[in-house]
């Protein structure tokens, strides 16, 4: 299913004089002025909850390196067009993307002309900045361009989602017949054993501390256990998940599912929600466990929830993951839909310049003089499932410790569930 771009409301034309404001963020209170002009405009063109301030705030506060910048196009008070920006090493600005975020902090209207806007803002910032990535953009907010002579795109990763439309019974008939007999093996397995399993839903602000410590004990169980990278007090990662968490719980967003086996937790999916979507941001189970797949129940339970809801008149209509697709993700949806980075450089000898000196004089100069823009410099680097390739030419700012080995943004435990 090809998923459909938002409907925006329609805007007047933005004046020909309007400009990019940069207000320098030397700490997450700076932002805190404008995190009400970033909501409007984010639920406008977006409705996405990691790109709120209740999200962003948190993670400027752990990960930010007191660089970034925010950039509001226009009236400050009502910007068009909004992002959080740092710099990404020399004569290279990016958006702001630690590994925690699914998408980079950009916002515009739906079908924007992305290069305009990323010129002004490029213009904008120091005469030093020779190119500006714009990371993780999701093609159905912003489909990708063509390149150009000064604009480059380059592939990232596919994302899934389930639309929660109909029945689950129907739903649940139309996944593998595979899927579905194992699940029955695995329950059977269970109730032969006398284990009783039950799903639970924390909500509440107080729950979201001790959540996170059975979380971090999960991912324990796993890899990140033995590289150190799971999250526990003390761990920026932590203390961001925990103020983001409770700041969604407090205005009743949160959900975190706890998947049980008598008195112990073998499963936890942590999720935010926004408007009609509710999204994935990580999940974890207990390797002890994992011949049951305690993760795939889980998200079966979750899900025949999240659609009786729907039923029921909830708001809640997608299942985002915003991670990249994996085998596992295959059994629960066919839909997917590309994520990409875009790098806009100031000038258009830029980046001939740049693939000059990697392919060196020679080849260069072999090339047809009336040949047109040259292709990305370099094929997309591997994905791996905790850090974020950056676009050519504009490597994102790396975080402090802690950012780059923790989850991605949709999908830190996305290859440790359980098939």
């Amino acid at each position: 299913m090809t998923p459909t771009t938002p409907q925006t409301p329609t805007t007047p034309p933005l004046a020909t004089n309007a400009r990019w404001r940069l207000i320098p963020l030397p700490d997450a209170a700076a932002f805190a002025p404008h995190a009400a002009a970033w909501d409007a405009l984010q639920a406008r063109v977006a409705g996405l909850p990691f790109l709120e301030s209740a999200f962003l705030a948190p993670l400027l506060r752990s990960f930010g390196t007191g660089r970034e910048r925010l950039a509001l196009l226009g009236d400050p008070k009502a910007p068009r067009a909004a992002a959080i920006v740092a710099p990404a090493g020399a004569g290279q600005w990016s958006t702001f993307q630690p590994s925690q975020l699914p998408l980079g902090a950009w916002l515009s209207d739906a079908g924007a002309p992305l290069e305009a806007l990323a010129d002004g803002l490029l213009r904008a910032l120091p005469l030093s900045a020779l190119a500006l990535g714009l990371t993780q953009l999701d093609s159905l907010f912003h489909p990708r361009a063509d390149d150009g002579a000064r604009w480059r795109g380059q592939d990232y990763i596919d994302t899934a989602w389930v639309d929660l439309a109909g029945d689950f019974e129907t739903y649940w008939e139309a996944r593998g017949k595979n899927l579905r007999q194992n699940l029955r093996k695995q329950q059977k397995k269970l109730d032969t054993a006398g284990t009783v399993t039950r799903l639970e839903c924390l909500t509440r602000p107080e729950d979201v501390a001790p959540a996170l410590v059975r979380y971090g004990q999960l991912e324990a169980s796993g890899w990140k256990g033995s590289e150190g990278t799971a999250i526990a007090p003390g761990h920026p990662q932590y203390e961001f998940y925990r103020a983001m968490l409770e700041a969604f719980a407090r205005d009743g967003r949160a959900r975190l599912y706890q998947y049980w086996f008598d008195d112990a937790v073998v499963a936890m999916d942590l999720c935010i929600e926004s408007g009609s979507k509710i999204v994935i941001l990580k999940t974890a189970y207990d390797e002890a466990h994992k011949a049951v797949s305690p993760s795939t129940l889980m998200r079966q339970l979750q899900f025949q929830q999240l659609f009786e809801a729907a039923a029921a008149g909830g708001p809640i209509r997608r299942i985002e993951f915003y991670g990249k697709v994996m085998e596992w993700h295959t059994r629960w949806t066919a839909d997917a839909r590309p994520i990409h980075h875009a790098t806009l450089y100031r000038w258009g000898w830029v980046p001939r310049l740049k693939q000059w000196l990697r392919r060196g004089p020679a080849t260069a100069t072999a090339q047809p003089a009336e040949a047109g823009p040259v292709a990305a410099e370099a094929p997309a680097p591997t994905v791996s499932a905790t850090t974020a390739p950056a676009p050519t030419g504009a490597p994102v700012n790396t975080p402090h410790a802690g950012a780059a080995t923790g989850a991605t943004g949709a999908s830190s435990a996305r290859a440790e569930s359980a098939p």
